[in-house]
């Protein structure tokens, strides 16, 4: 028997994607209910039909057994409760709920046992917690990680539809950007801190140390946008607990669901935005020991933060809660 399946966002690039992948992954679907928070598209397509989309502003909210968010951080907050109240499980993409320690934050290759904390809400990671986690858990796993400086080198996607347009329009001056961003780059992702870092530097420290359940790990991370149109990359060092050979990590980041280790720099064979665009797939390459520490490691990684990075993610929590018999 399906389920019943409300998607709140439903076109923006992310709520799109998340339609394209349960229906990709043949998620048990017996109705679904589209919601838009702005004025846009009235109809989307699933499994070939066209499906009414409906503004979230006013509508009554359905009975669903999960509700998928991906609109941003302020009607979560104002309608997740609504879905929950009527029998939803809401799997929110945005900050909302990521830091209420009643919340899950999950990334199913690493910690799916967490879905059963769930008291109505889950949190999807952020993207760029979601593409360096899922090849440093491993690690983490065997060796231990002391400290993790990360730099991203994130798409424009991320900032979502308007942001897309920005670069693809050529926009100068643009209309969500502070400055162009064809054939530029901008070296500050989110609100500024008073620590001089910003709120997406912030939350990469906060979730990494919620999901690994590890509130000593230490990260430093820099997050740079650039003028791709999708795919993150992420320059990561860390320092391991423990010794290490290459060999090994290549051994256990291989046998690691979800990674595809593409590491041989002689034949120009690193990952890169083109590569992992529209793969579900995290990419690592440029894999090598770092002087810095004494057990240092650095590697390049890359994953799709529309797909990997947002909905994939989404849709794999969908299933460990049909899985778990939680709806």
């Amino acid at each position: 028997m399906g389920l019943k399946i409300a998607v709140v966002g439903a076109t923006g690039l992310v709520g799109e994607k998340i339609l394209t992948v349960l229906d990709e992954k043949n998620f048990p679907v017996d109705k679904i209910f589209l919601f838009a928070t702005g004025k846009g598209k009235t109809q989307e397509y699933f499994k070939g039909k066209k499906i009414r989309v409906i503004p979230i502003e006013g509508s009554k909210i359905p009975e669903t057994d999960i509700a998928f968010f991906s609109a941003g951080t302020e009607i979560p907050k104002r309608f997740a409760k609504d879905f929950e109240k009527n029998g939803a499980i809401v799997i929110d993409n945005s900050p909302a709920f990521r830091e209420d320690k009643k919340v899950p934050l999950i990334i199913p290759e690493i910690n799916p046992e967490k879905v059963k904390d769930t008291k109505g809400i889950i949190s999807n990671p952020n993207c760029s917690t979601i593409i360096m986690l899922l090849p440093l858990y491993p690690i983490y796993r065997r060796w231990g990680v002391k400290r993790i400086i990360a730099s991203t080198y994130q798409s424009v996607s991320g900032a979502g539809r308007e942001a897309l347009n920005d670069l693809d329009l050529k926009r100068d001056p643009p209309l969500f950007f502070p400055f162009k961003i064809d054939k530029n780059i901008i070296p500050h992702i989110g609100k500024p801190l008073e620590t001089g870092f910003s709120s997406e530097e912030s939350k990469m420290l906060m979730e990494t140390r919620k999901i690994l359940s590890d509130k000593k790990i230490k990260v430093s991370a820099t997050c740079i946008r650039l003028p791709v149109r999708f795919g993150h990359s992420i320059s990561v060092t860390v320092e391991l607990k423990r010794e290490f050979t290459i060999e090994d990590i290549k051994k256990e980041l291989n046998a690691f669901p979800g990674l595809v280790v593409y590491d041989k720099p002689e034949d120009s064979k690193y990952p890169y935005p083109l590569l992992v665009e529209d793969r579900d797939e995290v990419f690592v390459g440029r894999i090598r020991a770092d002087p810095i520490f004494k057990n240092g490691l650095s590697m390049w990684i890359a994953g799709d933060n529309i797909r990997k990075g947002a909905a994939t993610n989404a849709v794999q929590i969908a299933e460990l809660l049909y899985k778990e018999e939680l709806v």
